[in-house]
């Protein structure tokens, strides 16, 4: 049973996102919260595994919310940011906060409960504009400017190779089946070249590639 705990400040989006998760055989709710301040303590109390966190809210907003929840969890929840905006600039920050992944509030009840599973089980997960938008901002001049991040010296030959494929967005399985390795071998190597670069999230590894050039988005990609 995944654990969810429900985030969004508009009580009939709040309600209709939890029904569809107690409706749901292998989703337990375990709480519903209306802002981020409300969130965090939740998050604390009820240790879900996946959180459904809208971005625009009163006081403490999702991203904010998120790093908070992030960096007091142990282990950590997956987060799923939910909007109606798909803005780059929300891509982007949910990224470097820790999300798993982010979606529209107007994809289909099929997809954002295969979205819960997907995250549960460690992988990411962005809708195609999403990571659409991700890509332009970076092709586009966000990330003209690089990052100089000294850690990436640290790394290995291979940890540097499976960082630059997880920051294609590639799965464990994806990259196993192209450096024809196990996946217990994909996740050590993403493990230790994350504990070099102080990351706590597949998400902030895809960032930091971005931002470090080691992954160069192409134009027209989507």
């Amino acid at each position: 049973m995944i654990k969810v705990l429900v985030v969004d400040d508009q009580i009939l989006v709040r309600a209709g996102f939890a029904a569809l998760i107690r409706a749901t055989p292998d989703l337990e709710v375990v709480g519903e919260a209306s802002g981020g301040e409300e969130a965090v303590r939740m998050a604390a109390a009820a240790r879900p595994e996946v959180i459904l966190m809208d971005v625009r809210m009163p006081g403490l907003n999702g991203i904010a919310a998120t790093e908070r929840i992030l960096a007091a969890g142990n282990p950590p929840p997956k987060v799923l940011i939910l909007t109606t905006f798909d803005l780059d600039e929300y891509v982007y920050d949910a990224l470097r906060a820790g999300a798993s992944g982010f979606l529209l509030k107007d994809t289909p009840p099929e997809r954002l409960i295969a979205a819960v599973r997907t995250i549960a089980a460690g992988d990411m997960l962005f809708a195609p504009t999403v990571t659409r938008r991700l890509v332009e901002a970076y092709t586009n001049g966000r990330g003209s400017s690089l990052v100089q991040d000294p850690g990436l010296d640290a790394l290995t030959a291979r940890e540097a190779e499976v960082l630059r494929m997880v920051g294609r967005a590639l799965s464990n399985a994806e990259v196993a089946d192209e450096l024809c390795v196990s996946e217990a071998t994909v996740k050590t190597h993403l493990n230790r070249a994350m504990a070099k670069l102080g990351l706590s999230s597949r998400a902030q590894a895809v960032a930091l590639a971005y931002e470090t050039g080691l992954v160069s988005p192409r134009r027209g990609a989507r």
